[in-house]
Formats: structure tokens, C-alpha cells, sequence
């Protein structure tokens, strides 16, 4: 008969675990989705590009990169 209390005592612990672990994943799951939809994005500012245009920045920049800036754009090569 102690067989049978240990295999009992077993497999009540195995399923307070299995049990245990759904809801606390059900539960995790919830207060992520919520948090996530409670944050409001922030607005994207279009700020305009200012060019660096110091006598230290302007002698390690390649002329591709100055002529982006010279055009307004936002340099995208180094």
C-alpha cells in the first residue's frame, strides 16, 4: 500500500505543477497583451536635417556624404 500513496502523492504534485504552470502562463499572457495595449505610440517628429558643417567634420566626411548634405538630404553613407 505505500506504492500506491507515493504514486498518489506523485502525480497530485505533477498536476498542481501542470496546473500551476497553464495558469500562471494564462495569467502572464494577459497582463503582457494589456500592457502592450496600453501604451500609446509617440508621434514621429520629422525634424528637418541640419548639416554639421565644422572644419573638424568636414575633413573626415567623404564628398558623397557632403553632397548629401549639400542637397538637404540625411546623409545615409558614411
Amino acid at each position: 500500500m505505500n506504492g500506491v500513496r507515493k504514486t498518489v502523492a506523485a502525480a497530485a504534485i505533477a498536476g498542481s505543477k501542470l496546473v500551476g504552470g497553464v495558469v500562471g502562463a494564462i495569467m502572464y499572457g494577459a497582463t503582457t497583451i494589456g500592457a502592450a495595449a496600453a501604451t500609446t505610440p509617440t508621434p514621429a517628429t520629422n525634424t528637418p536635417f541640419v548639416s554639421n558643417e565644422t572644419a573638424a567634420h568636414e575633413a573626415t566626411e567623404s564628398a558623397a556624404r557632403e553632397a548629401q548634405e549639400n542637397a538637404g538630404n540625411r546623409p545615409t553613407v558614411p
